[in-house]
């Protein structure tokens, strides 16, 4: 007599996988039941309320607001206010600023955020713990101290 050809492993494989054919079916079944195809347009609409918030209720007439003219609507960035050269100059101490290498940092008294400079933005020799004044600009990492020169005391 001949052994049978199906294994134990092989009989668990397809009973796996008549299991997740069935599961399957079901999930596809349950999505039909539930589908949300066939709304009618008056379902599918959303609307926006005097608050700016999103409901399913059309707005009511009555309660329209005032009158919005086209000219006041701005698209664009509107323009910042022209900046005082005395606004530029910004006050700090020395945190750090190591001579041989020629760089440090400077800590902004008003923000207290660090500030990279480089001797090349020197116009008086500093060291620790020096109150000076500066401006900055953008650097390729963040803001860099130019112009930076002794506080008078």
């Amino acid at each position: 007599m001949g052994r049978s050809t199906e294994t134990f492993s092989k009989k668990e494989r397809e009973k796996k996988k008549s299991i997740k054919q069935r599961d399957k079916k079901e999930r596809s079944e349950d999505r039909k039941a539930n589908s949300d195809k066939g709304k009618s347009l008056n379902d599918m609409m959303a609307y926006i309320d005097e608050n700016g918030n999103i409901t399913s209720t059309p707005p009511d007439p009555t309660r329209k607001k005032a009158v919005i003219l086209s000219e006041n609507i701005q698209i664009a960035v509107p323009k910042q206010a022209d900046i005082l050269p005395a606004d530029l100059i910004r006050s700090g101490s020395v945190a750090f600023f190591n001579e041989s290498k020629g760089y440090g940092f400077i800590r902004d008294l008003v923000s207290q955020e660090s500030i990279f400079v480089h001797i090349n933005g020197l116009l008086d020799p500093i060291k620790e713990n020096d109150k000076v004044t500066f401006e900055t600009e953008q650097g390729q990492k963040g803001l860099n101290a130019i112009k930076v020169k002794l506080a008078v005391k």
